[in-house]
């Protein structure tokens, strides 16, 4: 699956978790588990509660993404 594919979705982070793993709530009210992805965690992006951000989803589960920007 390509990078084409994923579904884009911007949101708030609204919980942090240990892991690495946060709750984004989207701007249509929907609440996703996701992950930073491996370029944010290689230049060591840090994602604070409250952060805007862009949530990459697979079509096949949109319950789970991944944190692929965050907004300044």
């Amino acid at each position: 699956m390509g990078r084409d594919d994923h579904i884009k979705l911007e949101g708030v982070v609204s919980d942090v978790f240990a892991g690495g793993q946060f709750r984004v709530v989207t701007d249509t009210g929907s609440d996703i588990r996701a992950q930073l992805c491996g370029r944010m965690r290689k230049h060591r992006i840090r994602v604070i509660l409250g952060d805007r951000v862009t949530v990459a989803l697979s079509p096949y589960d949109l319950t789970h993404g991944m944190i692929v920007y965050r907004s300044k």
